[in-house]
């Protein structure tokens, strides 16, 4: 006989659908991105400020203190995913037919802070194997010591370096596409459904792996936006990094099937 005072079992958590991406998918997400920035431009001039703001003051220490543009890399690590966090929980205010609200996007990660300071430091973990790995093909390639930062300029635009530029380029290029897998649709998706880090970017490299060509071809216009918007002096991120913010919302809505609603208790 059963015992009427047990606790009742905890529902198991829902399953996580992946979606089949189509190849025209990736300009619809800009394209709604766009949407999302004209609905709320306040909201995204501020974001864009700051991801402008963290561009030029890398650049700064890059001119001024090579040697610390790696620290301070890694601190822009820390607060980038909240920054892009708030824009992301503008699209999801305007999908549910809320006002757009700046408060509400700059404390948006403090109900998932256990989830995205996991994800954060794995993210850090990644930047520094990444500068170790860099400093190692500097150390390969310049037996004579580390170059300053006009060595490394006239390095990368010398044509008899191409040797160090194609190392440099593939280890760079690793790491970033370690990073984008891992991310692509993880801080949407604990925003969105409140995962674990780890939830969250396993399922961010399923739907790459399921999707290889359309995430290349994504990742692709991300690294075209970002380099256009660098010159001059990296204003085009006033624009781009929101334009991107929202649209990897879209990004991340289209890859997952939403979860199936909850059924209510049964009365009595």
């Amino acid at each position: 006989m059963l015992d009427s005072t047990a606790s009742p079992t905890t529902a198991p958590a829902p399953a996580l659908v992946l979606r089949p991406l189509r190849w025209q998918q990736p300009f619809q997400w800009l394209g709604r991105g766009a949407s999302d920035l004209l609905h709320a431009p306040g909201v995204a001039l501020f974001y864009g400020l700051c991801f402008w703001g963290m561009a030029l003051l890398l650049g700064w220490v890059f001119r001024a203190q090579p040697e610390y543009t790696m620290s301070l890399a890694s601190g822009c690590l820390l607060v980038g995913p909240f920054l892009a966090m708030g824009l992301y929980e503008t699209s999801r205010r305007r999908e549910a037919g809320l006002a757009p609200s700046l408060g509400e996007s700059l404390t948006c990660w403090d109900r998932h802070m256990g989830s995205m300071a996991m994800l954060v430091l794995a993210l850090i973990v990644l930047e520094l194997l990444w500068g170790r790995a860099s400093l190692v093909v500097f150390a390969v390639f310049f037996n004579t010591g580390m170059p300053s930062t006009t060595g490394v300029v006239q390095a990368v635009f010398h044509p008899e370096n191409w040797q160090f530029v194609v190392a440099y380029a593939a280890v760079g290029g690793i790491f970033a596409a370690l990073v984008f897998c891992f991310t692509v649709v993880a801080i949407p998706m604990i925003l969105d459904r409140d995962t674990d880090a780890l939830t969250a970017a396993i399922t961010s490299m399923r739907v790459v792996l399921e999707n290889l060509g359309v995430m290349l071809l994504w990742g692709v216009l991300i690294t075209l936006l970002v380099a256009v918007s660098l010159w001059p002096w990296g204003a085009g991120l006033v624009l781009a990094g929101p334009l991107l913010g929202h649209a990897t919302w879209h990004a991340y809505r289209a890859a997952l099937e939403p979860p199936a609603p909850t059924a209510e208790p049964a009365a009595g």
